[in-house]
């Protein structure tokens, strides 16, 4: 009975060994993010119908804006569109310092992008489902939102603002 052993290149084994320490530390990486730092992945929260979504008077985006749902909790239903004109609606929300915010987010029309800035809010918006995402802000500031998937001609004009009041 004989024995062979299989030889691997120097430069193939090197290699080898740098790919498996990339993958560690990548896996080590994802892991500090999601439990270390509170990094969520936005997940789609339900369905809704695209047309009439803004109409529809049993629909929360038929007249966007914040909810205060307890002390220091809000709901936040914001519509995107580019049909008429390229905008979220609302404009502009305003909350004090120390507020929980739930963002539902959803589209009417076509597909944008959802950015909070100096947050890690950064989702996408996809006509017919909704977008959820809880983020607590601190600080007294301005958080602008801002479009981050092309949407059409006036995706530049896509923005609104956070107002945190102190």
């Amino acid at each position: 009975m004989s024995t062979q052993k299989m030889h691997i290149d120097v430069y193939e084994r090197n290699w080898l060994i740098f790919s498996a320490i990339l993958l560690v530390l990548f896996a080590t990486a994802v892991s500090v993010a999601a439990f270390g730092m509170g990094i969520q992945v936005p997940a789609p929260e339900q369905r809704v119908d695209p047309r009439t979504v803004a109409t529809d008077p049993s629909s929360p985006w038929s007249n966007p804006g914040l909810r205060e749902i307890a002390p220091g909790k809000y709901d936040a239903y914001i519509l995107a569109h580019a049909i008429p004109n390229w905008e979220y609606l609302p404009k502009e929300l305003t909350v004090p310092a120390g507020s929980v915010v739930t963002f539902y987010v959803t589209s009417s029309d076509v597909q944008h992008g959802f950015k909070i800035q100096n947050t890690n809010a950064n989702f996408m918006v996809i006509p017919g489902q909704v977008s959820k995402l809880t983020i607590h802000f601190d600080k007294p500031g301005t958080y602008n939102y801002i479009c981050t998937e092309y949407c059409g001609s006036g995706h530049g004009v896509m923005y609104g603002a956070i107002t945190v009041t102190p």
